[in-house]
């Protein structure tokens, strides 16, 4: 038998032009790129790739691509900064408004047989994994309010100078890089992988967040409350339908709900899931949707409440510490 023509094909990836997004290219029209053939591995699929580098403006940082030209065009994101083209938001954003979940494998186990394939699709004329036309109305209206109308050039500011934030950076304006104290929070731990495959975003999380809580979504103070409460149902409505459209989300497991108790007489009914974490999760795909159907009806979530606290009977025998106080100091 003889051996496959395209046996080495997957090794290396080569392309003429990058795909940025408006504000990673930077505001000037005469902007110089230098070109480096298998410059670097792909971050997300690991296959050396083209690398272009270039300098968006003025008072800015050299950018360059991260990912190869395969893996962007599958997400339909930036090669730099790894956000949708269309919107300026994060992958995890748009798929949790989109309701659509991610076919790009998170392991090294078959993650460039997965970008041979996207390669072949594109070279047949294919544009992507995605497809904007076929998604849900509202969610595309949310995108819409949730993207921004200019580009945000802050973005490509220089990094801050590790030398002043020790105190010992001696090169004064001449400094290439900012002089500020770096700020510690969420927003300081970002990983792009998280950022491509959309899980564990903090810059998705905090969208999310705002827009659940606008929705009326808001997560509860108490961290015990794992449920949420559906209701005006249709009378067609069953669990595994229920059970469907929750595991439809990206990112959750047959194992993300803990129980579904369905009341037929009241047409509501209760979701329990395994931890707090995939509860405020299903709150904010359910937020960022616009609207929840079932059965072809829209339904409305909220919050499950806590369960009351079991009063203490006082009534009954003495504790053995009331006994010892008792029998001490005989009140």
């Amino acid at each position: 038998m003889p051996p496959k023509s395209d046996l080495n094909k997957a090794g290396t990836e080569s392309s003429d032009f990058p795909t940025l997004c408006e504000t990673c290219l930077g505001p000037n029209p005469y902007v110089r790129m230098s070109k480096q053939e298998l410059g670097a591995e792909c971050k997300i699929c690991t296959r050396p790739f083209t690398v272009f580098r270039w300098l968006p403006g003025q008072g800015m940082r050299y950018k360059k691509t991260e990912i190869c030209l395969t893996c962007a065009k599958g997400k339909n994101v930036c090669q730099t900064c790894l956000l949708d083209l269309q919107f300026g938001l994060p992958t995890q954003v748009r798929d949790t408004a989109l309701g659509q979940r991610s076919a790009a494998p998170t392991s090294a186990i078959n993650r460039e047989y997965y970008a041979q394939n996207m390669e072949g699709k594109i070279e047949e004329g294919h544009s992507g994994a995605l497809s904007y036309g076929k998604a849900d109305s509202a969610g595309k209206e949310l995108l819409k309010r949730l993207a921004r109308s200019d580009p945000y050039y802050k973005r490509n500011r220089p990094h801050i100078c590790s030398f002043y934030a020790k105190g010992a950076c001696n090169r004064g304006d001449e400094c290439p890089y900012r002089h500020e104290l770096p700020v510690e929070n969420e927003m300081s731990h970002q990983n792009i992988k998280d950022r491509y495959h959309g899980t564990n975003d903090p810059v998705a999380r905090k969208i999310l967040a705002s827009v659940a809580s606008a929705s009326g979504l808001e997560p509860p103070a108490d961290t015990s409350i794992t449920s949420l409460f559906l209701t005006s149902l249709p009378a067609t409505v069953t669990e595994n339908s229920i059970r469907a459209f929750f595991l439809s989300a990206p990112g959750t497991t047959p194992n993300s709900i803990k129980s579904i108790v369905l009341v037929p007489a009241s047409k509501s009914a209760f979701v329990n899931f395994a931890d707090r974490t995939t509860t405020e999760k299903a709150a904010e795909r359910c937020a960022a949707s616009g609207k929840v159907e079932l059965e072809g009806k829209e339904v409305k979530v909220q919050w499950g409440r806590s369960r009351p606290k079991k009063k203490v009977d006082n009534t009954g025998p003495l504790s053995s510490v009331a006994e010892r106080e008792l029998a001490t100091h005989g009140k």
